[in-house]
């Protein structure tokens, strides 16, 4: 992982659990970051999200009364949102392929099962830092896009773009195989 210097980033952070927040603010402040903002739900994180500069949200997925989603889907498509395209890294124990297509579908960054790790949390900042992903923007989703990997030797037809021309024989002579991963 490239040495980041992340004194002056500022997290806010979201999460019903004190204990858990206390972890993560400890990793955090361990990686040099100065600036961390703490709420316990997503009402409170809205608050803090509309009167501070933050460059990067970690949330939980599972609050009351607004949880991480509600959350995350008023970032992206709210025309309130001071910051549409802030990075989030959603946090959660209840982690199941609906929750990842879920979380995914409301425009996170980065998913983060718990129990945590520092070298988890670290490793998410970093594909952030230095692999940000381009945003999206459909007819029913905005957000970074949802691809993890890109097939650069991928000669099938396109969803989105022009195919070029050179593309057309090869798929039009040769049955067009999907990788399961990423069908969504």
């Amino acid at each position: 992982m490239e040495t980041t210097d992340l004194r002056a980033l500022s997290i806010l952070l979201i999460d019903d659990n004190a204990n858990m927040r206390r972890v993560i603010t400890t990793i955090l402040k361990s990686a040099g970051v100065r600036k961390i903002y703490e709420a316990d739900d997503g009402l409170g994180a809205l608050r803090i999200f509309q009167s501070k500069e933050i460059d990067i949200i970690f949330t939980d997925l599972v609050m009351q009364p607004v949880d991480g989603l509600a959350f995350v889907k008023w970032v992206r498509t709210s025309t309130a949102s001071p910051n549409r395209y802030a990075p989030i890294i959603m946090m959660t124990g209840h982690a199941t392929q609906r929750t990842l297509n879920d979380a995914r579908m409301a425009g996170v960054t980065e998913f983060l099962v718990k129990p945590l790790t520092a070298r988890t949390v670290m490793h998410r900042i970093n594909e952030i830092i230095n692999n940000p992903r381009p945003f999206v923007q459909a007819r029913e989703y905005f957000g970074p896009c949802r691809r993890r990997r890109i097939d650069h030797d991928f000669v099938g037809v396109e969803r989105r773009g022009d195919v070029p021309i050179d593309v057309i024989p090869r798929v039009q002579d040769a049955p067009v195989e999907m990788d399961p991963e990423d069908v969504y």
